[in-house]
């Protein structure tokens, strides 16, 4: 009897700590299910709260550059930076220069055809007329930065060389670094158009369609960027300033003989009689009026003395001494 009771509490002791085992798995795996979604949910808000305070951080931030120049970006998609590759030199060429020429027009269409036939442009011209005999002419040209050198010999070549300034940037860092941004930011705004496709709420897809306009927006001024420097690295500058030489300052460089004395004695005489010209052309009209003055005076003057001439004096009768004096005066 004492036997029979043993085995039935070992095996209600047996039955008890089985349901307790099981009891505890099925609490496990819903705690389990229970973590797992509270942490999906966590992680998409700490996704939203990374997308609305880093974001803008890792847009406009600049990348951090290692030693061999390449740039650790810190993207968040998870994409590795070869560094294995070293990246390509990215040079700004600008050059500034004078030439003398005997043809400005000559010369521009040769600039032109230099600059044309290398497989750049002309961006700017611009040509005026110094005097009645001299012309000058600004050109601005781009030219592709392998055939530079070879435009600017033949340009050096046209004329006499007056002056010349060069220089070369390198923006390599900045290319990089543009690269790296735009890489961020398209993963940004990737990130935020998955968010947008879970957001439930109105608020939220309000506050993510905010957010995604402006990393699209800054997306576009990276991209415009890009494109810039792109345009500046793979074209360089070159800007031509062309003249023609004055004849008065040739002449004034050689030295002075015979010859150039007599012609410079020849052109001072004639330049004083032109003054000497000019002036009695000048002063004509009041010299004209001085005469006709001075004409009119002496007629005025002459008519008064006429009149005064022509009618004599009276003579007064003699007195009887006088008669006297006639009567014994002998005749002669």
């Amino acid at each position: 009897m004492k036997s029979t009771q043993r085995t039935q509490r070992h095996r209600a002791t047996t039955l008890a700590a089985g349901a307790l085992v099981a009891l505890l798995a099925v609490a496990g795996c819903g705690a389990s299910d229970t973590g797992g979604m509270d942490k999906s949910a966590s992680d998409d808000k700490a996704a939203v709260a990374q997308e609305e305070g880093g974001g803008a951080e890792a847009a406009s931030g600049p990348a951090r550059s290692d030693g061999d120049g390449s740039a650790a970006s810190g993207k968040g998609d998870g994409t590795a930076v070869d560094k294995s590759t070293p990246a390509a030199t990215h040079v700004i060429r600008t050059t500034v220069m004078s030439i003398e020429v005997k043809d400005v027009p000559k010369a521009v269409a040769g600039a032109r055809s230099a600059a044309e036939g290398s497989g750049g442009l002309v961006e700017s011209e611009s040509t005026e007329r110094v005097d009645d005999v001299h012309d000058s002419s600004h050109l601005v040209l781009r030219v592709p930065e392998d055939r530079y050198a070879a435009v600017l010999k033949r340009l050096t070549g046209a004329g006499k060389l007056l002056s010349r300034t060069s220089e070369a940037k390198d923006v390599t860092d900045q290319v990089v670094d543009v690269e790296s941004r735009i890489a961020t930011q398209r993963a940004s705004v990737e990130r935020v158009r998955a968010l947008m496709a879970k957001a439930e709420k109105i608020g939220d897809v309000v506050t993510l369609e905010g957010q995604l306009s402006s990393r699209q927006a800054n997306l576009e001024s990276l991209l415009a960027q890009r494109a810039t420097l792109a345009d500046r690295t793979s074209l360089a500058t070159i800007t031509l300033d062309l003249y023609e030489p004055d004849a008065s300052v040739a002449d004034e460089d050689d030295d002075p003989g015979f010859w150039d004395a007599v012609t410079g004695g020849w052109d001072a005489f004639v330049t004083t009689l032109r003054w000497i010209a000019m002036a009695i052309g000048a002063t004509a009209p009041f010299l004209a009026a001085v005469a006709l003055l001075l004409v009119a005076g002496r007629l005025v003057v002459r008519r008064r003395r006429v009149p005064a001439a022509g009618t004599a004096a009276p003579v007064p009768p003699a007195g009887p001494a006088e008669r006297e004096d006639a009567s014994t005066t002998p005749a002669p």
